[in-house]
């Protein structure tokens, strides 16, 4: 179990420049969100990956910016455009490779598609992903089909081995469901985790400013995926500055180092 950062706290700073704050005040693993369709270019990634190695930080995962359009671009009736749009997403594929990133977070479909509909186009993408390396997660996100724990539940069952998921803490309460639910609902599918705390305060807090049970959700999710990665994700609103988020980050590498010796013992 390994804590990061998303790039995606620091927006709208250019994604270089986010991942150079990260790197230089100690962040060793990050999730990038791709932000414009030129960063996908070969030489801009390349580019990345000799940040990343010359700072010694590990690319865990690739948040798309094409994830509010995945509706229109993955999961409408019109094939041609799904065929466009998987070229589209192997060059995100390709990019992954670049920064050595193997977790692509999906959102999926808004409409109320049948199961079936959702599962086959999911299971076509998977497999493209697969042959490149990379796994295609789906994303609990409260305003697509995803938001549900039973359809989450319905969509593992039916996918198999070719299902996995990433589970957002924020999203959960948003959609007014317990996030221990979500991770009941995925199993040993669990392959990514977007963190964040909740409290009184709001649904996207500092870690320790709310009154999430880390260390319960931890000692659940280590019996389903223990290499998962534990990714801070946090809107800009929800953090002062970049010492907030390093700090913020550093209580969450504290809480899983902790429960890895724990879990040894």
């Amino acid at each position: 179990m390994q804590a990061g950062v998303s790039t995606a706290c620091l927006y709208p700073e250019l994604l270089e420049e986010s991942i150079y704050r990260l790197a230089v005040n100690g962040v060793e693993n990050i999730e990038i969100f791709v932000n414009t369709s030129s960063e996908l270019k070969k030489k801009y990634a390349c580019s990345i990956a000799d940040m990343l190695k010359r700072f010694d930080v590990r690319c865990c995962a690739v948040h798309p910016y094409t994830s509010e359009m995945e509706q229109l671009l993955l999961f409408s009736d019109y094939e041609r455009r799904f065929e466009d749009a998987i070229e589209l997403h192997k060059r995100y594929f390709s990019f992954m490779n670049t920064v050595g990133a193997e977790i692509f977070v999906l959102h999926g479909s808004k409409a109320n598609q049948p199961a079936e509909f959702f599962c086959e186009r999911y299971s076509r993408i998977y497999r493209v992903g697969q042959e490149f390396g990379v796994k295609v997660a789906l994303e609990n996100v409260v305003r697509c089909r995803s938001g549900s724990s039973a359809f989450v539940r319905e969509a593992a069952g039916m996918l198999g081995d070719e299902f996995a998921f990433v589970l957002d803490t924020k999203q959960a309460v948003r959609a007014h469901e317990n996030p221990f639910t979500f991770l009941d609902a995925a199993g040993s599918r669990v392959a990514h985790i977007h963190a964040s705390d909740n409290g009184e305060l709001g649904d996207c807090l500092l870690i320790g400013k709310g009154r999430f049970r880390f260390r319960q959700f931890f000692d659940k999710l280590s019996t389903l995926n223990p290499d998962v990665n534990v990714i801070l994700e946090l809107y800009r609103s929800g953090f002062g500055g970049i010492s907030d988020l390093v700090s913020s980050y550093n209580v969450l590498v504290n809480m899983t180092e902790h429960y890895g010796k724990e879990a040894e013992k």
